[in-house]
């Protein structure tokens, strides 16, 4: 059994996870568990990106796909002057995704094991484009990643779709939302999640509370009135009336009072960090997250 000092030397010196051991790593305070989306981290490769979870303290996670998918090659710039994805890729991450062998998720497990993190949920962003076979797909690899949470930054059109097969494998859908306000095939507004939970008791709500604020709602009494349908936060700041991602603390989201609400009323529910806005090191930067929301539970 290693310690999670003697983690990070092993790995600097290249030792495969599936090789070490980390005790369960614990990161609840007060009651409220503290995790995060490794989407945080999505610079780093997956190793890299556990190997800050146990640096850090953190116990929990919900995993990217980015980190186990291939990651597209960008072609030339858009009309918004970004680089865009290669036209083909589409094709060629739905052919990976559905000949991939399920033993690579399995193999995912287990680093998540070794180095003692808790493997919360797989975000799969099911959308239009998915056939079915790839939307069952998701569910396949959620089972050999050993969760029954499905996170997805989805559309409200595809629920109906998604809910077939989350009944079929009773692992539960949480729909993640933005602040698209005049889309109304994107979740913003609370009646898009309840239209997608009308469809199965399966299909649950990711409630992104940066996100919500910017959308100009409340994530307070959201939380109180649907707990029992939301399987974890995602915790962020942003100014209110679409504004921007910021340092913790400097926005208009209630992170303190909600993570005291979580505490108040011993909600099961994960708040994870999701890291977004600018800054220089990640790593740093989700430690200082981190440290934010144990002061707020102090």
């Amino acid at each position: 059994m290693y310690s999670r000092r003697d983690f990070g030397k092993i790995m600097l010196a290249g030792v495969p996870l599936s090789m070490i051991s980390l005790p369960e790593i614990k990161s609840a305070f007060k009651g409220v568990r503290i995790g995060i989306q490794s989407y945080s981290f999505r610079t780093l490769s997956l190793d890299d990106a556990l190997k800050a979870m146990a640096e850090i303290g953190i116990g929990e996670c919900e995993l990217f796909s980015g980190h186990i998918e291939p990651r597209p090659q960008m072609g030339p710039p858009g009309p918004n002057g970004r680089p865009t994805p290669n036209p083909g890729f589409r094709d060629e991450i739905r052919k990976w995704r559905l000949t991939t062998p399920l033993d690579t998720f399995t193999a995912v497990r287990k680093k998540f094991d070794a180095a003692g993190v808790k493997l919360q949920a797989y975000n799969y962003s099911f959308n239009d484009s998915f056939t079915d076979e790839e939307i069952e797909r998701g569910f396949e690899m959620a089972k050999a990643l050993g969760v029954k949470v499905i996170t997805a930054s989805a559309t409200v059109s595809v629920a109906k779709r998604v809910a077939v097969y989350a009944d079929k494998h009773k692992i539960t859908v949480a729909m993640h939302n933005h602040d698209n306000l005049t889309d109304p095939n994107q979740y913003a507004k609370p009646e898009s999640f309840a239209a997608a939970m009308a469809h199965s008791k399966y299909i649950g709500i990711n409630l992104d509370i940066g996100h919500f604020t910017a959308a100009n709602y409340d994530p307070i009494p959201y939380i109180q009135q649907n707990h029992a349908r939301i399987t974890n936060l995602h915790i962020k700041d942003r100014k209110k009336d679409h504004g921007a991602n910021v340092v913790w603390g400097t926005g208009d989201t209630p992170i303190k009072p909600v993570l005291q609400l979580l505490r108040s009323k011993k909600y099961d529910i994960p708040a994870n960090i999701e890291y977004e806005y600018r800054g220089d090191d990640a790593i740093a930067e989700v430690r200082k997250c981190f440290q934010f929301m144990k002061d707020a539970l102090a």
